[in-house]
């Protein structure tokens, strides 16, 4: 399958730079598999539009502000992006600039918060850095006190002015329902970004019940796709843990299950390919599965999702959730997209969103 079939043009200043002023009054389209029907509403209508028909399940996990700045120890400024653990509590795969003047060996810090050597340099998955830091505490916990969020590439921010928006991404590039202890990812799981406590109350009072999983989201997610066939892209891998009470519901035969963003699917659909019946416990496992036309889904009855990039695997997985099994779900994609853009839909991150039911 052509990798160019999931391409379309998308007018710049379409892609969101900042949030909704109120979360909840983002724009949803709403699909209809069923009647094959098409509304527009906002997300604060979500309880009236699925009521408690639905068990949602989504992915708690909390953006680590993950951008740390600090020094040489001849003067010079480092930035370094923690995208991924390496093993030990304060090890980690980071991004360097400036990275060639950081071989193994080389030491940078932030006076008062930690000091930190480059261990080795990886060809994809940067430079493995040791950090020291006082008492206890974690790179983790260091980085909630002084380091920045991780935005996108997408979402430009002026050096000389992006720091009065630095508060707003704090709040609003994360749910509110993300997990402080489950602070594992370097993007947000974006299409939860939409809910408000008084949505979740009136999806609780019309009887929806809510589950977690939580899905180590990694800067993988924005690779594009740059084979020129779908089944030559080798998809990133991604950590994600299943409490037991999630998979008990996964498993039982009640009710009707929605996936709160393709996070949250790719969690849910790994999850059931390896196992059939829901342990005792929770699970922890790796994803590495890569959902598009003609795939099956097997635990999803519909799906709340963002408008994705441009031969993303994420505009695959869409695809192939609005037709199971075929690969009709792809012209429809198109023409849901260009409705969308026709109807001037803010896109990616901090954009609209689409339920699909």
């Amino acid at each position: 399958m052509k990798t160019a079939l999931f391409d379309y043009e998308l007018p710049p200043e379409l892609i969101a730079q900042t949030p909704a002023s109120r979360r909840d009054q983002s724009r949803l389209l709403v699909v209809d598999r069923a009647r094959h029907t098409v509304a527009h509403h906002i997300f604060a209508d979500l309880p009236d539009l699925i009521g408690g028909r639905f068990a949602l399940f989504r992915n708690n996990a909390n953006v680590i502000p993950a951008r740390l700045f600090a020094q040489r120890p001849t003067g010079g400024r480092v930035e370094c992006f923690l995208h991924q653990p390496a093993g030990g509590p304060n090890d980690w795969w980071c991004l360097l600039r400036p990275g060639r003047k950081l071989p193994p060996g080389a030491t940078f810090a932030r006076d008062g918060y930690f000091t930190a050597t480059v261990l080795e340099k990886h060809e994809e998955r940067g430079y493995r850095v040791a950090f020291v830091t006082p008492g206890r505490a974690s790179i983790v916990e260091v980085a909630h006190a002084i380091g920045e969020v991780p935005l996108p590439p997408y979402i430009a921010r002026d050096p000389a002015t992006g720091s009065a928006l630095a508060p707003l991404d704090r709040d609003r590039y994360r749910t509110v329902y993300a997990d402080r202890a489950k602070s594992v990812a370097v993007a947000a799981p974006t299409a939860g970004l939409h809910f408000t406590p008084e949505v979740d109350s009136r999806l609780t009072a019309a009887g929806a019940q809510f589950f977690d999983v939580t899905l180590h989201v990694g800067l993988g997610t924005f690779k594009p796709i740059q084979t020129d066939d779908i089944e030559a892209h080798q998809i990133h891998r991604e950590i994600y843990e299943v409490p037991a009470a999630t998979q008990a519901a996964l498993f039982s035969q009640r009710g009707r299950r929605l996936a709160v963003g393709t996070t949250s699917v790719r969690t849910i659909e790994d999850f059931l390919r390896k196992h059939e019946a829901p342990a005792a416990t929770a699970v922890l496992d790796e994803a590495a599965l890569f959902l598009y036309p003609p795939v099956e889904f097997r635990g999803i009855d519909a799906l709340i999702t963002n408008f994705h990039q441009p031969r993303s695997t994420l505009l695959c997985l869409v695809a192939a959730f609005l037709a199971p099994g075929s690969t009709g779900g792809i012209a429809w994609l198109h023409e849901l997209y260009a409705e969308a853009i026709a109807k001037r839909y803010r896109f990616f991150s901090y954009g609209d969103a689409m339920l699909i039911l």
